[in-house]
């Protein structure tokens, strides 16, 4: 039998992150001390009070159908948080609930995205960007920035790469993988560039919450009716609740964007899951004190890292001023990122992701969404790793 498969679905490259998570796991399984740098997910459990009103709605039998863009209470507590912490103004109509924040990116690039459309993704990238715009049908465009501008791209970068193809710039800050985020001034200069060439904005805003030394969340959607009407926000549960595995991601579009984003989903997955929906309007009404605890752990923990990475010969690292990664320079070191990790993790059991997933392969991301007693094991034998490299 010759299984033909899609020229889209061949294009694809795995995601390494998984790749790398699912390897050290089993590691793990097998009886090896293995210290684990890759997954982007929190630590912490999701919050008792997220929990208990998914169990009550289980309890209570709300295991149905649901609209296909989520419950109205849902997406009403969505719009009063886009209102009360981000100043934007959406009725609950431009609000799509769906299952999880990477299906909110995919539904937006494939509503709004064809054969022959160009979309702009600056370098370093959230992996799966390209290849959700390849599933579309468009090309992904790469804008390579580097630690020396803390990996933020110009707008005279993005000018110059804006062509009659354009129709999408994905925008991520606070950044996976490298933890910069953009000032509000850096973010409205973006936005004008994109304003003036009639350029759609996914502004991936899901780690909005985890800021350190006073850097400040501003949605490129909230500087005028312009960037409003040319922003797509994309957002989600997992980081900032502790609720990766819930699988539920949210988002607030300009309403034809919002009608066809429905109507895709509508088609693929339908609605999201019914009694996760009740624990996430917990999530955003309830307490959010747990984010406190959290940020300041995080904190102590990307201190330690930062400097401790700075101290090992051959690295250099710039610090995050968001979300959970640190992304070293590994180039003096003579290897790319790939052969690297691999070595890494072969030889000193210490799983971190290459670079080149992200589109730049000097480089390797760290997560320290795991104990201070991982990160202080993992990155002694990570210096241990690399001092060998140069004997």
């Amino acid at each position: 039998m010759n299984y033909r498969i899609s020229h889209r679905a061949a294009s694809l490259s795995p995601s390494l992150t998984l790749a790398i998570d699912a390897k050290a796991k089993q590691m793990k399984a097998d009886g090896l001390d293995v210290v684990g740098f890759g997954a982007g997910e929190p630590d912490f459990d999701t919050p008792q009070h997220i929990k208990d009103a998914a169990a009550r709605a289980l309890a209570d039998g709300f295991t149905k159908y649901t609209p296909s863009s989520g419950i109205p209470e849902l997406r009403q507590a969505i719009a009063d948080k886009f209102k009360r912490e981000n100043g934007l103004g959406y009725k609950p109509s431009q609000i799509i609930v769906s299952c999880g924040g990477k299906h909110s990116c995919y539904n937006v690039i494939l509503a709004t995205c064809q054969e022959g459309d160009e979309v702009i993704i600056p370098a370093p990238y959230w992996l799966s960007y390209p290849e959700m715009v390849k599933l579309a049908g468009a090309k992904p465009i790469i804008l390579q920035t580097t630690d020396k501008t803390e990996f933020k791209v110009t707008p005279d970068q993005l000018r110059s790469a804006i062509t009659p193809r354009t129709r999408l710039l994905i925008l991520n800050s606070p950044s996976n993988p490298t933890g910069s985020v953009y000032s509000p001034e850096e973010i409205k200069a973006i936005g004008n560039v994109c304003v003036e060439a009639g350029v759609l904005i996914m502004s991936d805003e899901i780690y909005e919450h985890l800021l350190y030394d006073g850097a400040e969340h501003k949605s490129v959607a909230s500087f005028s009716q312009a960037h409003y009407d040319h922003t797509i926000v994309v957002h989600g549960f997992a980081k900032a609740w502790s609720m990766t595995g819930w699988r539920l991601g949210f988002l607030a579009a300009p309403e034809p964007v919002a009608r066809a984003i429905d109507a895709v989903q509508s088609h693929s997955t339908s609605n999201p899951t019914s009694f996760a929906q009740k624990g996430a309007v917990a999530a955003l009404t309830g307490p959010q004190d747990h984010l406190h605890r959290w940020l300041a752990e995080y904190d102590k923990r990307r201190t330690y890292a930062w400097k401790k990475l700075n101290s090992i010969p051959g690295v250099s690292c710039v610090n995050s001023k968001g979300a959970f990664y640190l992304f070293p320079n590994i180039s003096k070191t003579g290897l790319k990122s790939a052969d690297f990790c691999e070595k890494l993790l072969e030889g000193e059991k210490v799983a971190a992701v290459p670079g080149i997933a992200f589109g730049a392969d000097d480089y390797i991301r760290l997560s320290y969404a795991t104990s201070m007693a991982n990160i202080e094991k993992g990155l002694d034998r990570l210096e241990k790793f690399i001092r060998t490299l140069s004997k």
